[in-house]
């Protein structure tokens, strides 16, 4: 596995027309086209008729993650608007606890109009039923671009995760260059969302419904699901002229023992995770369980995979049947059912692909360390994919037609 540092990111450009990119999503979800892309040949489908694209036995991986109302409007007494957009827990606080806190909380959030925020406390009053909440922010500390704003809301009774629901706003993303409306509430959340901490939605889940779910079992294929919190950081362009001088963001994972032994198991068919986050945490798995093959007796935080981490351990690959065991026996000798922890694993040409034979993914951004993923799962045939996709009016970016996309 080749260390990807030195890739000039212009190599992951292309023109991608402001018509191209979806702004609202079709009125069925699994009516999005598919780009079926398997030993170098493309052809077209609609993700209604997945389950004929995909042979039983085989497993598909879901993130599960739900996207939170992370933007909060405060209008000051001269009616200029802040906004906060909260982007995780401070503290090192995982993201169960963050958004189960009572009372108050520390989060590392980005705000708008900061310069205009003079006083100690911004404050507003929001409706539960018939009983009033008040939320107040305050600036604790500030590192940049980044704020640690500390809530507090009274009555405390209420989780943090049920103040945002109250009082926040879906966060679309920035490309779409429109509020959001009603109907994004439920269409920019998965149908099977349930692990709130999202800032943003697993995209390529988008296009599931119950009734494709159910066709896809009803053909013996498998599905599980794991948690990755997508962050802001999922939509920050690569500045530096190489991928060496990017610094990938940290998100949060949650997966339990169960999952990681049908990970295992699943081994032996075909593995297809649905999205870039499935893959970057079924990945990270694979890592970590090399970690614990070599060294059982790291500490959580020693497992956690760094940026860099697969390239430097790249010249101690097993198996990943022996990576999976070694990481359920760390489980198990701790008496641990899930594991809660962070990952900043960047995927880029030059890494091969450790456990996935495919990925269900959207069409992503020019320049980015998704279309960086595509490009280390199908190698330069990507070009060949988004150029096919481009000509043949396929709908681009989160709320876009999406790609079955096979391993090269």
């Amino acid at each position: 596995m080749s260390d990807p540092r030195q890739i000039s990111i212009q190599e992951y450009n292309y023109h991608l027309p402001a018509d191209r990119i979806a702004t609202h999503p079709l009125p069925e979800r699994d009516q999005s086209k598919l780009l079926i892309y398997k030993e170098g040949e493309i052809r077209e489908s609609v993700y209604k008729k997945l389950a004929y694209e995909i042979r039983e036995g085989s497993m598909l991986v879901f993130n599960d993650t739900k996207v939170i109302e992370a933007r909060l409007l405060f209008q000051k007494d001269t009616g200029a608007n802040i906004e906060i957009f909260c982007l995780e827990p401070a503290d090192s606080i995982d993201i169960v606890h963050g958004m189960s806190a009572q009372g108050v909380v520390k989060w590392k959030c980005m705000v708008g109009g900061a310069a205009k925020w003079k006083q100690t406390y911004l404050e507003k009053t929001i409706s539960d039923g018939d009983k009033e909440i008040l939320l107040r922010a305050k600036i604790a500390e500030r590192f940049g671009e980044v704020f640690i704003i500390e809530f507090s809301w009274f009555p405390d009774s209420l989780h943090f995760g049920e103040v945002l629901h109250l009082a926040g706003v879906i966060p679309l993303p920035p490309y779409l260059h429109r509020k959001a409306e009603a109907s994004d509430y439920e269409r920019y959340q998965t149908v099977y969302a349930r692990e709130e901490g999202s800032v943003a939605a697993p995209t390529a889940g988008l296009h599931f419904t119950p009734s494709l779910l159910e066709s896809l079992n009803s053909k013996g294929i498998h599905t599980s699901f794991v948690t990755l919190h997508v962050g802001a950081g999922t939509f920050l362009p690569v500045k530096s002229d190489t991928i060496g001088g990017h610094e990938m963001h940290k998100e949060w994972i949650s997966v339990k023992r169960s999952f990681i032994e049908l990970l295992k198991e699943s081994l032996k068919s075909d593995l297809i995770v649905v999205g870039t986050t499935s893959l970057r945490t079924t990945e990270t798995l694979y890592w970590m369980g090399v970690k614990a093959y070599y060294h059982p007796e790291m500490t959580i935080e020693q497992l956690e995979i760094a940026q860099w981490d697969a390239y430097i351990l790249d010249e101690k690959v097993i198996s990943g049947e022996q990576a999976l065991t070694a990481l359920i026996k760390w489980m198990r000798e701790r008496k641990q059912d899930e594991l809660i922890c962070r990952t900043q694993l960047l995927i880029a040409p030059g890494y091969s692909v450790k456990l996935a034979n495919a990925i269900i993914t959207n069409f992503h951004q020019p320049e980015s360390t998704l279309l960086l993923l595509i490009a280390a799962m199908i190698g330069g045939d990507w070009k060949r994919v988004y150029d096919y996709a481009l000509q043949n009016d396929f709908r681009f970016l989160s709320y876009g037609d999406g790609s079955l996309l096979w391993k090269k």
